[in-house]
C-alpha cells in the first residue's frame, strides 16, 4: 500500500481467476486480505477495503462476467473486530468478513450481530 502497489498485486493474484467458467462462481467466495495486516493486528481504512473490493468486482464484471461480478461475496479478513465492523460492512462492496483470533472471543458476537444487522455473514 505504501509503495501504491495494491492494485498492481491484486492483478497479479486473481488473474488466474480468468479459467473459471461463470457457472463455478455459484460455489465461490474471495476473501480480501491486505499482506501488511496477516497478523498484524493492522486493518485497512472502510475506504481502503472498498477500493480493493470495488475494483476485485470491476475486474470480474470486466473478465468473468457481469452477473458474475453482482452476485459475488467478497469478503474482508485484515484484523476485523468488534470495533471495526460496522464502519468496514457499509462499504458497498464489502459482503461479510472472513473472521480470525476475533472470532475466539466473546466480541464474536457483537460482529456477527452487526453482520445480521446489514444481512450479511461473518
Amino acid at each position: 500500500r505504501e509503495a501504491n502497489q495494491t492494485i498492481d498485486v491484486v492483478n497479479r493474484q486473481i488473474s488466474g481467476l480468468k479459467s473459471l467458467k461463470p457457472e463455478h462462481w455459484n460455489n465461490i467466495v474471495l476473501a480480501y486480505e491486505p499482506v501488511w495486516a496477516i497478523g498484524t493486528g493492522k486493518v485497512a481504512t472502510p475506504e481502503q477495503a472498498q477500493e480493493v473490493h470495488q475494483h476485485v468486482r470491476k475486474w470480474i464484471a470486466t473478465e468473468i462476467s457481469a452477473e458474475v461480478a453482482q452476485n459475488l461475496r467478497i469478503i474482508y479478513g485484515g484484523s476485523v473486530n468488534e470495533k471495526n465492523c460496522g464502519d468496514l460492512i457499509k462499504q458497498a462492496d464489502v459482503d461479510g468478513f472472513l473472521v480470525g483470533g476475533a472470532s475466539l472471543k466473546p466480541e464474536f458476537a457483537k460482529i456477527v450481530e452487526t453482520c445480521n444487522t446489514h444481512n450479511v455473514s461473518a
